[in-house]
C-alpha cells in the first residue's frame, strides 16, 4: 500500500470507477471479482484519507461583530470516531 500514497485523489477515483464498472457488468470470474473488490476498498480508504487531509487544511472565514477572522475547518465528528 506504500505505492498508493503516490497516487493522487483523481487517479485513485478513476481507478475506483473502473473497478466499479467492471464489477457492475458482472462478467468477471469470482476470484477476480474478489481481488477487484479488495483493491476498490483500498482505493476508497485512500480517497477518504486524502479528503480528510484536505479538510484539515481548509480554513473557514468567519464574520463576527463586523470582523472577519480565520478559523480551522471543523467537520462534524461522526459518532464512534476517536479523532486520532
Amino acid at each position: 500500500m506504500e505505492q498508493e500514497k503516490d497516487i493522487n485523489f483523481e487517479e485513485a477515483m478513476s481507478q475506483l470507477e473502473e473497478i466499479v464498472s467492471q464489477l457492475e457488468h458482472g462478467d468477471v470470474p469470482l476470484e477476480t471479482a474478489i481481488d477487484l473488490f479488495q483493491r476498490g476498498m483500498q482505493l476508497s480508504q485512500l480517497c477518504g484519507q486524502k479528503l480528510a487531509q484536505v479538510e484539515r487544511k481548509i480554513e473557514m472565514i468567519v464574520e463576527s461583530d463586523g470582523e472577519i477572522t480565520k478559523k480551522p475547518f471543523a467537520a462534524p465528528v461522526e459518532s464512534g470516531e476517536s479523532g486520532e
